[in-house]
């Protein structure tokens, strides 16, 4: 008895002493408390119309942060064993997460979309826990199969099917955006795995065509497209959010209007809070803070990818470099989106838009990273 207690005793000592890696922590706290700050910016007055208490959705998202931290805590302190069992689990929730979206009482529809479950008195987004989940099952199925990875029906084709099966899941909900976020980690993945690059183009190609038709088919990503071309031609209808957003980046100059100062928040710019606030970032903070958030974002891309290449164990490589590429290509996106260099679609700012399950997740990729760099500390 006394030598089992003496085990857990050296087990708990070892996690005690485990710290979290300061190059991912410092960049994601500066961008956690700079969307904090934009959140009670952009929405003091959307949360005071519609709920009556001003800091409503401030208070909201301080306790999603909360939330994401201890996600990101426990995950810290995982070994790469303990990271791979939740695999199955993972996908497993995210399945079910899935269909519950379509089952009444249980999924909720907003314009025109069944993206959310409700939990009690909360909403979750399933999208946000597949991206995850995608991540996991595919870092375990390049690690198993690295060498037939060469055979394209023995190495990526499978890892292909399930992931485009779970894509179609999301892209009827409908959610093109993550559809697309799944799409791009499944090939970045691949990549680095090691799957030949004519397999991907060819896959890529065909999976390119798909999305291209998705986006065609429907006549309201059909205008989306429109407007992305020429936003001046409908500017009081669908082009009227980007050219919002233009304003907000143009106004901002190199300082910016000043904290607070900005006008676009004020009604003008929908989403502010949400999709668009790197628009009300550069407003007030001018050129000079939205390269800081792109510094910030840059800080955590190359620290995961230096995880990813200095790790020897194969599954905890590509888990780095999918969480990695997850969190920098949704942020890429986002910021194309405002910028308009790809047309309008609804893609949360990693760390700095409001909501909840996207919070979370966010913070349980660093919580994943946290103890992938702990791991290559103590080796």
């Amino acid at each position: 008895m006394g030598e089992y207690f003496k085990n857990w005793s050296r087990r708990f000592e070892a996690i005690s002493y485990r710290r979290l890696d300061p190059w991912l922590l410092m960049p994601a706290l500066a961008l956690l408390a700079l969307g904090l700050l934009m959140v009670l910016n952009t929405t003091y007055f959307l949360a005071q119309e519609r709920s009556g208490d001003p800091f409503h959705l401030f208070k909201l998202q301080l306790a999603h942060i909360v939330a994401g931290a201890l996600v990101l805590t426990v995950l810290s302190q995982f070994s790469a064993d303990g990271l791979r069992r939740l695999t199955i689990p993972l996908m497993a929730i995210s399945a079910v997460l899935l269909i519950a979206v379509w089952i009444p009482g249980v999924g909720v529809t907003r314009g025109g979309a069944r993206r959310w479950v409700r939990i009690g008195s909360m909403l979750a987004e399933p999208s946000e826990l597949v991206k995850f989940a995608i991540v996991f099952f595919l870092a375990d199925f390049i690690a198993r199969r690295q060498d037939v990875l060469h055979q394209f029906k023995r190495g990526p084709l499978p890892a292909m099917i399930v992931t485009g099966t779970i894509a179609a899941l999301v892209l009827v909900q409908p959610d093109f955006g993550t559809t697309v976020v799944i799409a791009l980690i499944l090939f970045v993945m691949l990549f680095a795995g090691g799957v030949r690059v004519a397999h991907l183009g060819a896959t890529g190609a065909g999976a390119l065509l798909i999305l291209v038709i998705q986006a065609v088919a429907k006549p309201y990503r059909m205008r989306r497209l429109e407007t992305f071309i020429d936003p001046w031609r409908t500017a009081r209808g669908a082009g009227f959010q980007l050219i919002q957003s233009f304003i907000a980046l143009g106004e901002g100059g190199k300082w910016g209007t000043g904290l607070g100062v900005g006008r676009q928040k004020m009604f003008y710019l929908p989403a502010a809070h949400t999709d668009f606030v790197f628009a009300v970032v550069t407003e007030e903070f001018g050129i000079v803070g939205a390269a800081l958030v792109l510094a910030l974002f840059g800080i955590i891309l190359v620290r995961g990818l230096r995880i990813a290449h200095e790790e020897r164990d194969h599954f905890a490589s590509m888990l780095a470099v999918g969480l990695t590429a997850m969190i920098a290509m949704q942020a890429l996106l986002n910021l194309a989106v405002v910028t308009g260099l790809v047309p309008t679609k609804g893609l949360p700012l990693p760390f700095l838009s409001y909501g909840g399950t996207s919070i979370v997740m966010a913070m349980a990729a660093l919580g994943v990273l946290s103890a992938l760099a702990w791991r290559r500390a103590v080796e």
